[in-house]
């Protein structure tokens, strides 16, 4: 063979090997395996490269939420009245059941991610898609909650339109309907794909769409599971009686002094037959909203009760009742249309009223709803993997995706864990 004068061997035809690209570099890229991208020299520089961009992918997606949780502190510390009454509409026990369901499918992915690294790929696909079925069990447990929500015109502000006294209200769009419609066609569409593959002997489709198949069946499993508990324990279908009922036992005892019941008088001496040796003294309380406290004997019992120096909350109502006093001319009034010591009954029509409790539920629907198309997003990434997981695309030195993927699910996971408490434990 001959070579040119720059020492490069030539071929019969003349050519060097240089012409033809068959240098250090060619066969730098030669020898790269299929799994490493070609501006990487090792495995591990890839996974690390990988790994930062998908945290300061994280990390925006931080900031994202940030935003929203800034904004519920400040309209919560704004009206907590109204987010505390507005709460009760949300059903804890589904929160809870998410909150486990999310958590569990952490555990899972974790566990993929080590199988992935130990090249046991039967084990890793089992696992994803047991995260996957986690993810859809959530999905319908949250198209359970919507549904009724918007059933019932809890909705957010410009469109709320809920009434207390027709919580429930018949006829309407099937809201739950709408939402699991798409999730049936992709259940009949995977269905049918298994079909086919398996009459047409395809194995590899046939053993992709089986766990999809359990997958997209995992939705309905929300769904029931959503349903018995909504109508076994349901705490918005009776948000509006808990207030109520609450309003009952804060002032139902404390208007017995001269109030007449069924015709007959009660005075002091009658009360006292009535009421046991070991009962608690009365909790002196103020007059219900727009009453006229002209009674100078309920001003004394108001007065004596509040020189203890511990009753510092009896203290503060009671001079604010005196500068009314000097205000009205004599007769104190008790004005609860911006004061959270309001009756309960004023405070339940100021927190459903549509310009404040369509703001809760604004907030709500919003930072519920973008976790959810999060969760629709990790699904989509997740059934990605599952396929290439299936190949056999990862071993011990090409696990990155799982990994990546993983990091994504836990922030997912993480935010609901915040989500939880602030929306649906603040009673």
């Amino acid at each position: 063979m001959a070579t040119t004068d720059a020492g490069h061997p030539t071929d019969a035809h003349g050519h060097s090997d240089s012409a033809h690209g068959h240098d250090g570099h060619g066969d730098h890229d030669h020898d790269h395996p299929s799994y490493l991208a070609h501006h990487f020299d090792t495995p591990e520089q890839q996974f690390d490269s990988g790994k930062l961009g998908m945290w300061l992918f994280l990390v925006t997606e931080i900031l994202f939420f940030s935003g929203m949780f800034c904004a519920y502190a400040i309209f919560r510390a704004w009206r907590p009245e109204v987010f505390e009454g507005c709460s009760q509409f949300l059903n804890t026990k589904l929160g809870a059941i998410n909150t486990g369901v999310l958590l569990f499918s952490s555990l899972t992915m974790a566990w993929a991610v080590r199988c992935a690294q130990l090249e046991q790929h039967k084990q890793c696909a089992c696992l994803i898609a047991t995260t996957l079925s986690c993810a859809m069990v959530f999905l319908g447990v949250k198209a359970i909650e919507y549904s009724h929500k918007w059933t019932m015109g809890l909705l957010p502000a410009g469109l709320y339109s809920y009434d207390p006294a027709n919580p429930h209200p018949v006829g309407g769009p099937n809201y739950l309907a709408y939402i699991c419609a798409p999730f049936a066609a992709a259940t009949v569409g995977v269905l049918i794909w298994l079909i086919i593959s398996y009459l047409r002997g395809a194995k590899f489709q046939f053993a992709v769409a089986k766990p999809l198949l359990v997958v997209c069946l995992s939705f309905f499993g929300g769904v029931g599971l959503g349903t018995i508990l909504e109508s076994g324990g349901d705490d918005s279908e009776h948000g509006s009686v808990h207030v109520a009922q609450h309003d009952d036992h804060q002032h139902g005892d404390h208007q017995h002094g001269g109030e007449q019941h069924g015709g007959e008088q009660h005075d002091g001496e009658h009360s006292a037959e009535h009421t046991p040796a070991h009962a608690e003294p009365a909790v002196a309380t103020l007059p219900a909203a727009g009453a006229m406290v002209d009674d100078s004997n309920d001003l004394a019992v108001l007065k004596r009760l509040a020189s203890d120096a511990t009753n510092t909350g009896l203290q503060g109502e009671l001079k604010a009742l005196e500068a009314q006093d000097k205000m009205s001319g004599g007769a104190i009034t008790y004005d609860d249309s911006d004061d959270s010591s309001a009756t309960i009954a004023a405070s339940k029509d100021n927190v459903l009223r549509p310009s404040r409790a369509g703001v809760f539920f604004s907030i709500y629907y919003c930072m519920t709803g973008v976790h959810a198309i999060h969760i629709l997003a990790g699904i989509g990434v997740l059934i990605w993997l599952l396929v290439r997981t299936m190949r056999n695309d990862f071993n011990r030195n090409y696990f990155g995706p799982v990994d990546y993927i993983g990091l994504y699910w836990h922030l997912v996971d993480l935010i609901w864990i915040y989500l939880f408490p602030l929306m649906y434990l603040i009673r």
